[in-house]
């Protein structure tokens, strides 16, 4: 019942439209009523009577009523639709806008491919529902209702001995209920697995092509996809029992009125004209029951998608602390106080620790490297600062406050990050160096471009900055898009900069402009730099050297050379051999 509640929400904004649609089918049904009554009125007394008159003016009666019912059935057509389009869309802005909100663990155990095909293709079925679901249901009460009372007046006997199936027939609708929804959620959860195999080859058909791994994708493709078409077969089954169930229902509702309306028409209970129109409301009566099993396939298909959509509305949202502190004028000193994290295995509850009791300063306006073997949590570190993940015990405080008492937006915005695996949107030089400050002026953009080093080959280009970067930045080299990345942060101007091995994946020469860019950009600033390639820390205020057991080392690279047994003079050893 809540998750109808929840559905039913979004009509309101479109009730005007909606309440449009349902008067339509309203006078649509009437009209449909009205049809067999004339029909009996006819063939009892206008042709054996020979009133050529009334049988005209009826006819053209008819004719205009069928004329309204032509422009009736447009607008449910068009209107209805209309509301189911703008319904979905209602949905797809509120699902993406929560998408934006969820913590980043939510997308480290959800693919890609299946939260895509929650937005797109479930939601498509949501719209139909929304359109035909209400409208099929209304339309079915009324000519259900209608035929009854008219068939009961022309004769209640053989009215009621039809009524008989009803509940026979209502039982076996919800006993495929059950069945059908079970089979088309476990088919949505297939095609969702499909999207995102889709999506992992096509983001990685350089690595495929390169490995001459095409036939392994395919395979992959195939076993997901015979899994899909397993689980639809499943579903097409229990949808096919359910209509050819149906069907068989009517068919013997038919033969009932065939051959108790000719016992009753024998024994001169009712006349032709009354058998006739007998006959044209059973047809009435059945079309209600067609519609129930249009309904029934639209519920199990849009209410399994809307399930889908509401399990991801229902997922908790990056929390803001009561009454949140906005950061003014930051200066950058970041503390961590027995800091420990852990993160579920495979999204299940159990947890491993990444860090355990961390005590680390980054003094304002100093830089400090964090060094050490894979593992040790280095940018595990560097996401926590700007609360991308919650910690699980002890306190980070920014300028003395704790960053959980912090508003998330001031908090990030008081912070830049580079990392080495550069994101660019698909879309303009221009508008990636603009991204999050899309009201900067073109002069704020050439001035950021300019200090990343950009600026001059941005002006080789034939378009400029107008030059479209391709998905991901394909159409950039390495080096242009770590420089890109830099311009943004410049442009932004925050006093905390996290540089995540920014140059770890570049050339010498290449690693050198960047490097120029990287000096420029974190002079006066707060600064936290995760790097392998030692060469890139020599100068910097403290190194801290982690390991799976914490802070091993801590000093200047000269305190740190000094060392003979310590794990920095080793590794530096290792890559100047």
């Amino acid at each position: 019942m809540k998750l109808i509640k929840q559905f039913i929400k979004y009509y309101g904004p479109h009730k005007k439209l909606f309440i449009f649609d349902m008067v339509c089918s309203f006078l649509i049904a009437a009209a449909d009523l009205f049809f067999p009554m004339v029909t009996k009125n006819i063939i009892n007394d206008y042709v054996p009577n020979q009133k050529i008159r009334l049988l005209i003016v009826w006819s053209l009666a008819l004719l205009c009523i069928y004329a309204i019912k032509c422009v009736l059935n447009y607008c449910v057509a068009y209107y209805g639709h209309t509301v189911g389009v703008r319904m979905q869309a209602d949905m797809r802005r509120d699902l993406f806008a929560h998408l934006e909100k969820l913590p980043f663990s939510y997308f480290d155990e959800n693919k890609s491919g299946v939260i895509m095909s929650r937005i797109v293709n479930d939601l498509f079925d949501v719209a139909e529902l929304a359109h035909h679901g209400p409208e099929n249901l209304f339309l079915a009460l009324v000519l259900f209702i209608g035929s009854f009372v008219i068939l009961s007046m022309i004769c209640l006997p053989l009215t009621l001995i039809i009524f008989v199936a009803v509940p026979l027939i209502i039982f076996f609708a919800f006993k495929m209920r059950t069945a059908m929804n079970s089979a088309f959620k476990k088919s949505r959860e297939q095609i969702a697995e499909v999207n995102a195999n889709i999506e992992t080859a096509i983001s990685g058909i350089r690595i495929t092509r390169a490995y001459t791994a095409e036939n392994t994708e395919i395979d992959k493709f195939n076993t997901e996809n015979e899994k899909f078409k397993s689980c639809r077969g499943e579903a097409y089954r229990a949808m096919g029992l359910f209509h050819s169930g149906m069907t068989f229902f009517s068919d013997v509702l038919y033969l009932t009125v065939i051959f108790a309306g000719g016992l009753f028409f024998y024994r001169g209970i009712i006349d032709i004209g009354e058998f006739t129109a007998f006959f044209l409301y059973i047809t009435m009566f059945l079309d209600p029951i067609k519609r129930f099993v249009s309904l029934f396939e639209q519920f199990q298909e849009g209410m399994t998608g809307f399930t889908r959509f509401a399990e991801i509305m229902a997922t908790e949202p990056e929390k803001e602390a009561e009454n949140a502190l906005e950061l003014t004028s930051p200066k950058g000193e970041i503390r961590f106080e027995n800091v420990t994290f852990a993160y579920s295995t495979d999204g299940t509850a159990e947890t491993r620790n990444v860090i355990n009791s961390l005590n680390l300063t980054v003094p304002h306006g100093k830089t400090v490297a964090l060094v050490g073997p894979s593992g040790g949590g280095k940018t595990t570190v560097c996401n926590l600062i700007p609360r991308f993940y919650e910690i699980s015990d002890g306190t980070i405080t920014f300028d003395g406050v704790d960053i959980t008492k912090l508003s998330r937006k001031s908090l990030r915005e008081a912070i830049g990050v580079v990392s080495q695996d550069v994101f660019l949107f698909n879309g303009t030089i221009r508008e990636n160096i603009a991204y999050g400050m899309p009201d900067a002026t073109d002069e704020e953009i050439i001035k950021a471009a300019k200090c990343a080093n950009i600026h001059d080959h941005v002006m080789t280009l034939p378009d400029g900055y107008d030059t479209n970067v391709g998905e991901r930045g394909i159409k950039l080299s390495g080096g242009q898009k770590q420089r890109i990345s830099i311009a943004r942060v410049f442009l932004r101007n925050p006093p905390v900069l996290i540089l995540d091995e920014a140059t770890s994946a570049l050339d010498n020469e290449t690693e050198m402009l960047v490097q120029a860019s990287l000096d420029e950009l974190t002079e006066g600033r707060t600064v936290l730099v995760v790097a392998h390639r030692l060469s890139t820390v020599k100068n910097a205020d403290e190194i801290i050297v982690l390991d799976k057991n914490g802070i091993s080392e801590t000093g200047s690279h000269e305190e740190l050379m000094k060392n003979e047994n310590g794990i920095y003079k080793k590794l530096y050893s290792y890559q100047f051999r």
